[in-house]
């Protein structure tokens, strides 16, 4: 009895210092080690967005930015955030997740109906001109894309508020903007927080 126990803990224990080696070891430097092919290494270290050799943000993560006037406000905006204390933002970092409401929700159609008629006042438009995506959270609350309509509704008011002309925020826009993934998957996207940067740039800030 007590020669089979000793047999069978002796493979345990083997069985546990392989898989530590195997597990613990081999496969973190094998993921590591595949992080690190060109091409690669760029969404590995977080899609990061860098200005004279720091980190200034990252293309895959968006806060919506909030002006110290809002009357003048400068800043392409993301979509709205189920976390944010206010029903345009910015969002809570920190968290990030849908508002599991219904589409029947009074609650989420009121804070819609909040959203549309707020951008709505900020961009100078009709509340019918604000697309879907202004008003709807993403399920992260942090998504940096927003589709080119609403993007194009803010090329006005940041070409007034930066001085530059509408045609440079367009060609700012324009290069921003990401086309369908393999040329039919999905819709074409527009990234604020490198758009955000280029009209920033364009400022000479």
């Amino acid at each position: 009895m007590f020669s089979t126990l000793r047999s069978q803990t002796g493979v345990g224990l083997r069985l546990l210092l392989v898989f530590t080696v195997v597990c613990g070891i081999v496969f973190p430097l094998v993921v590591w080690g595949v992080s690190r092919i060109p091409g690669l290494a760029h969404s590995a270290e977080g899609s990061t967005i860098t200005r004279d050799g720091a980190v200034v943000g990252s293309s895959v993560v968006a806060v919506d930015p909030v002006p110290a006037d809002p009357a003048a406000d400068p800043y392409f905006h993301t979509r709205p955030s189920a976390s944010a204390q206010d029903v345009l933002g910015p969002a809570d970092p920190s968290t990030s997740g849908g508002s599991n409401k219904a589409a029947d929700s009074t609650d989420l159609l009121d804070t819609v109906g909040r959203r549309r008629a707020l951008i709505a006042a900020r961009e100078g438009v009709a509340s019918e001109a604000v697309p879907a995506d202004a008003v709807a959270a993403s399920a992260s609350g942090l998504d940096p894309d927003i589709s080119p309509d609403y993007a194009a509704l803010q090329v006005d008011r940041v070409a007034r508020v930066t001085g530059l002309s509408v045609a440079e925020v367009e060609q700012l826009v324009g290069g921003a903007t990401r086309g369908r993934v393999l040329g039919f998957l999905g819709e074409p996207t527009v990234n604020v927080p490198e758009l955000n940067l280029a009209v920033a740039d364009a400022q000479g800030r």
